[in-house]
């Protein structure tokens, strides 16, 4: 995904990866603290709209966050890519979508690799009379290492902090920086009231852990958690990426250890142990891993026929068959389909189209052929989609409403089948406005998430469409080890349990912007130089083939 916007972009000469923190922010919250999340905003260079990046997690009752999710960025050295980082304060107990603005920062990527150690402190402003903080930013050049570890850990006898009960402990890790500092890169999850926590076994990039230097210097805190933020230092231990993968066939034991209370206790030995109970390592493949070793797309089309699109008959309409150009609807399964049918071995596509009453008894569908052939709806080509296209056009009856979950789950269904990566599923839905069944759609793609299986939604026409996130299979609010709220389009760490849904709404032209549009990954940057087209966005499943 890049940043600019414009048509044509040089190669990136390096991804980087931007760590938030911020520090003395404003407290919005009468009996607790700022629950604080920032979201990330890059302008684009052709029309110097801002669009939303991606956002970090939300973290509860602090006003110094370390936000583990990062943001993971193209680097172009001949550019002025500018950054914008917004900073909100979000209640768990109320609507997500109505945070309260803390502060925000203007700076362009450059700054930030450029600055002492690759870090930089810039002043939150924003917020008339208030002070609102700063925001600490650090970048750092991403490995190629595409390793991915899983381990597990166990603690005994770990230091008793609750006054009525035992401990809650966490474990926070950290890898070391050149100049001596250390950026965090994960957290587990709390177990609550016990000194003998054994905790799930997560997996993290290695990259994530080390950036490729095994002999990197891990440093591993350990927490007891409390309600209102202020954690308890139990102690700490360090470890390598090396050391820990020598633990694979046997058990390694860490002293955890407080500095404060070494040098208070001539008799202290430590403030517990914690075990590395197991450890492994796999490949995280890529698209072309997966092309190279067989797999094969299978690309699906779904067309909105609504009455909403205007009579084909008219030229006001989205459908209109004009002479002298292609219809919004037919750029936008061009630019697209062109992309995807180069990995599509066979050039053979099912085509469906939504929304529409069939001759002769005018039954409405939510899922025909548009070759009108209900046992192979098969086409040849982009080429071939478009030609059934345009003869569905000439005999079916524009009508509606707006389905998406009849055809999200036929291809499902389908994806569903396969579970040896030879097969992978791409559905492109082109619409122009409301989704009516957003509640069955918002199922259907849940359901979908974990089947090799991605889908695009293209909006056409003069409505505004925004992407709205769906939420799921989060923990309790504020625990450490789980990344809350929205995800952010781009490389800012995908929640594999939330997808988005796109959807439409009607506005007045001279409205500002809506803030929720997402930036198009460069392979599919060809279908926004379409007039009409408002916006595009990827569905991915917690799935290792992410496309576009």
């Amino acid at each position: 995904m890049s940043l600019g916007g414009a048509s044509e972009r040089s190669v990136p000469a390096t991804k980087i990866e931007i760590t938030v923190s911020c520090r003395n922010l404003l407290d919005l919250d009468t009996f607790s603290k700022s629950d604080p999340m920032v979201v990330l905003y890059t302008q684009s260079r052709a029309s110097q709209e801002w669009r939303e990046f991606g956002r970090t997690e939300v973290i509860d009752n602090t006003l110094n966050p370390d936000f583990v999710r990062k943001f993971v960025l193209d680097y172009f050295f001949e550019e002025k890519q500018n950054l914008r980082f917004d900073v909100y304060n979000v209640d768990s107990k109320t609507n997500i979508s109505k945070p309260d603005f803390l502060g925000q920062a203007f700076l362009a990527l450059g700054e930030v690799i450029g600055g002492q150690g690759s870090r930089v402190e810039r002043t939150l402003t924003g917020v008339p009379g208030k002070k609102c903080g700063t925001i600490l930013l650090t970048a750092e050049e991403l490995s190629n290492c595409r390793d991915i570890a899983t381990m597990q850990l166990c603690a005994n006898k770990l230091d008793k902090k609750d006054f009525f009960g035992k401990s809650d402990p966490f474990l926070v890790f950290y890898r070391s920086n050149e100049d001596g500092t250390f950026t965090i890169c994960h957290k587990t999850e709390v177990v609550k009231n016990t000194l003998n926590p054994v905790w799930q076994p997560f997996s993290i990039p290695v990259r994530a852990l080390c950036n490729g230097d095994y002999d990197r210097t891990v440093k591993i805190d350990v927490y007891d958690w409390d309600r209102d933020g202020s954690h308890d230092f139990i102690g700490e231990f360090t470890t390598s990426y090396r050391e820990l993968s020598k633990a694979q066939n046997q058990f390694t034991v860490y002293e955890v250890l407080n500095p404060r209370k070494k040098c208070k206790k001539k008799k202290y030995v430590n403030s517990g142990t914690v075990t590395l109970l197991s450890f492994s390592v796999d490949s995280e493949f890529t698209f072309v891993d997966y092309i190279k070793g067989g797999t094969q797309l299978n690309f699906t089309v779904a067309i909105d026929f609504t009455a909403s699109n205007g009579n084909p008959l008219q030229p006001t309409s989205l459908h209109y068959m004009s002479p002298y150009q292609l219809s919004a609807y037919a750029m936008a399964l061009k630019a697209v389909g062109e992309i995807i049918q180069d990995y599509d071995s066979d050039k053979l596509f099912p085509a469906y189209g939504f929304g529409a009453k069939l001759p002769p008894e005018g039954r409405i569908s939510h899922q025909f052929p548009l070759n009108n052939n209900d046992e192979d709806p098969n086409c040849a080509g982009i080429e071939g989609v478009l030609e059934s296209y345009f003869q569905s056009l000439r005999t079916v009856q524009l009508y509606g409403p707006t389905y998406f979950a009849p055809v999200i789950n036929q291809v499902a269904r389908a994806a569903a089948k396969i579970s040896d990566g030879s097969q992978y599923y791409v559905l492109l839905i082109i619409t122009d406005g409301v989704i009516s069944d957003m509640t069955q759609t918002k199922e259907a793609i849940v359901s979908a998430s974990s089947l090799p299986m991605s889908i695009i939604i293209v909006g056409v026409g003069p409505a505004m469409f925004e992407v709205r996130p769906i939420p799921r299979l989060c923990g309790p609010v504020g625990e450490p080890g789980v990344e809350h709220g929205p995800t952010g389009q781009g490389c800012a760490g995908r929640d594999p349990g939330a997808v988005a849904v796109l959807y439409a709404y009607q506005r007045h032209p001279a409205s500002a912007p809506t803030p929720c549009q997402p930036q198009p990954d460069s392979s599919s940057r060809a279908a926004l130089r379409i007039p009409h087209i408002q916006c595009l966005t990827v569905c991915s499943p917690a799935h290792p083939l992410l496309l576009l």
